[in-house]
C-alpha cells in the first residue's frame, strides 16, 4: 500500500525586523496554519529547516540573508564535557519531571520574571496567561513541558515539542537569580537524557548562527549537525 500523499500550502510573509540583527529585515517561509495536515507534516518539516513557535511553523526566507542554520544535536554521540559534567553536579539535587503544557500561575510568574529580567523593554517582558499559551503552544502538537524543580519551587521551564524525528527545544526559561547553576545548560542536558530514554535520534535545537554571541553556546554540544543546501553535515565539517 503507497502512503498517503499529503499536501500543504506554503505561505510567505512580508519582511519584518530580523531578531538577530537591528539594521536587517526577515522574512519567512509558513505552513497553512489552518491545515489538518500539520501534525503529519511537522516531523519532516523539522527535517527541512522548519521550526514551531505558536502555531506557527516557518523557515527563515530572507532576501539576501542565509545565515539562520537549523541545528540539531545527534543524540547517541552525544557526551558531556568538562562544563556541562560540572553543571549536572551542580544541579544534581534538583527534581525533573516531563508535565502537560498548560499555562499555571506558578508557570507565568516565572515567565514574567525571565522575560522582565532577560528582555526587559523588547515588547514581551509584559506578557500575560493569552501570550504565553499563543507563543508556547499549538493545539495540534505533541508538546510537553520538561519541568525543574528545588524542592515545591520551580526553577525552570523547557518547553519541548515530541515528534517521531526527534525532540525540538521550543523555548527555555527559568529563574533569573540562578546564574550560578546554569539552567540553560541544564535543561538542555535533560532534553537530550529524555530524548535518549525515548530512543529519538536528534534534539533540534533551531537556528545556528556563525559568530553571532548568541548562537555561540551551540558548538558546545557535540556532535551537532546544520542543514546546508539541503543536506545535514557535522558543524566543524560543513564550516570548511
Amino acid at each position: 500500500m503507497s502512503a498517503r500523499e499529503i499536501t500543504i500550502k506554503l505561505l510567505r510573509t512580508n519582511e519584518h525586523p530580523c531578531g538577530y540583527y537591528r539594521d536587517r529585515l526577515a522574512r519567512d517561509l509558513v505552513l497553512d496554519p489552518d491545515s489538518p495536515e500539520l501534525r503529519d507534516v511537522f516531523p519532516g518539516a523539522l527535517g527541512s529547516g522548519f521550526r514551531r513557535s505558536g502555531p506557527r511553523v516557518y523557515r527563515p526566507d530572507c532576501i539576501g540573508c542565509h545565515e539562520c542554520v537549523s541545528s540539531r544535536i545527534v543524540v547517541a554521540g552525544f557526551t558531556p564535557n568538562r562544563s556541562q559534567s560540572r553543571c549536572l553536579k551542580r544541579n544534581q539535587g534538583l527534581r525533573t519531571s516531563l508535565e502537560p503544557p498548560f499555562c499555571s500561575d506558578e508557570r507565568l510568574a516565572l515567565y514574567q520574571r525571565y522575560l522582565g529580567s532577560r528582555h526587559a523593554g523588547g515588547g514581551m517582558d509584559g506578557a500575560q496567561a493569552a501570550d504565553f499559551e499563543q507563543f508556547l503552544q499549538a493545539r495540534w502538537c505533541d508538546t510537553r513541558m520538561l519541568c525543574v524543580r528545588d524542592g515545591e519551587r520551580l526553577l525552570a521551564c523547557a518547553v519541548t515539542d515530541v515528534t517521531s524525528a526527534g525532540l525540538s527545544a521550543v523555548y527555555t526559561f527559568f529563574d533569573p537569580d540562578e546564574h550560578a547553576r546554569s539552567l540553560g545548560v541544564y535543561c538542555i542536558l535533560q532534553q537530550i537524557e529524555l530524548a535518549r530514554r525515548m530512543q529519538l535520534p536528534h534534539l533540534y535545537l533551531g537556528y545556528w548562527i556563525d559568530r553571532h554571541p548568541k548562537m555561540g553556546y551551540k558548538r558546545h554540544y557535540a556532535p551537532l549537525e546544520v542543514l546546508r543546501a539541503g543536506a545535514w553535515q557535522l558543524l566543524d565539517a560543513a564550516a570548511t
